[in-house]
């Protein structure tokens, strides 16, 4: 941390530059203790005015994010999927931030950043469903100056107790190196033990595959479809689905007798999701209840492949609203 502190006093604004397009990039290289490093020494002669390094770190910010924005817009939801899956909770990361970004919008990039893993996400959902660039940018550097103020006031009002560290780390500096790689270490380790207990729970949810329910739809006798996933009402569904919360699922359900067929489905990896509310259902009574293997994913693709026009697009173009016969 001594060279740190060396390095902020001679390349500040260029090395909180750097740190925090990384890790707003995606990379795991933690920007706040340089922050906080920053803020401590904007307090003292020579160092870094604060100005001058919000400035350098909005700006990271904005170019990274724009990338995020940027990919968002062009690949959508396989984007999504693709930073859940390098992510330390990848099977529910999809339905929170789908969930939080859709209830607040744009608004929500006020404190995304300062949420672990929403970050990316938030800003890919802000391209995903058209937030006007514009609009973006004005949440995104408000969210950022929210993000790094927090960090850089800390160093403000704790620069006696970040110089203290930076002197006992300067000391031992070997030691504690090895103290933060060890609890990250067992960080991860605890995490990844959660995310293992979790999958081996679920995967003895009964899965019911997209050929059965489509099968069982065409002799008439179509189970009761529940869609888990935080999206809007308009959004493409499989046909009859109804659109429940995963945590108020049951009062929804309080009508339907336990014999009730029950499948549900949500577009996280594994199933996580939906094989979650299954196994809720069964405990409650709902012996006959299946997660759908694949999700929505892997029923939007037999669709594809069966070149089939999606149910949304149909109805839009045969609904009174969209003027159109």
């Amino acid at each position: 941390m001594g060279d740190l502190q060396g390095l902020l006093e001679s390349h500040g604004l260029m090395l909180v530059f750097l740190n925090v397009l990384a890790e707003q990039a995606g990379l795991p290289v933690p920007a706040y203790p340089m922050l906080f490093v920053a803020g401590a020494l904007g307090m003292q002669d020579g160092g870094p005015s604060i100005g001058a390094v919000l400035a350098a770190v909005i700006a990271a910010c904005l170019i990274a994010d724009t990338a995020w924005y940027l990919a968002g817009k062009r690949l959508g939801q396989p984007m999504l999927r693709t930073v859940c899956r390098v992510s330390i909770s990848p099977d529910s990361c999809i339905r929170q931030t789908q969930s939080v970004y859709l209830k607040l919008g744009p608004r929500s990039l006020l404190f995304a950043k300062l949420l672990p893993g929403a970050g990316a996400l938030s800003t890919a959902m802000a391209g995903m469903t058209g937030t006007p660039y514009p609009l973006f940018l004005f949440y995104d550097a408000l969210g950022s100056l929210v993000w790094a103020g927090g960090a850089l006031l800390v160093g403000v009002v704790f620069s006696d107790f970040v110089d203290a560290i930076l002197h006992a780390f300067s000391t031992y500096g070997h030691l504690a190196v090895l103290a933060a790689l060890a609890l990250f270490a067992l960080f991860l380790a605890w995490r990844w033990w959660r995310r293992v207990h979790l999958l081996r729970r679920t995967r003895r949810i009964p899965r019911m595959t997209v050929d059965e329910l489509e099968r069982r739809r065409r002799n008439g006798v179509l189970p009761l479809v529940l869609d888990v996933r935080s999206a809007p009402a308009e959004i493409e569904r499989i046909p009859g689905a109804q659109v429940v919360d995963l945590d108020s699922a049951l009062q929804m359900l309080a009508s339907h007798p336990a014999t009730a067929e029950i499948v549900t489905y949500c577009a996280c990896p594994n199933e996580v999701s939906a094989a979650i509310l299954a196994e809720r259902l069964i405990a409650a009574g709902y012996a006959s209840t299946w997660a759908l293997a694949g999700g929505f994913d892997e029923w939007k693709r037999l669709q594809g492949e069966a070149g089939i026009e999606p149910p949304a697009a149909r109805d839009e173009l045969s609904s009174p609203a969209s003027g159109k016969s």
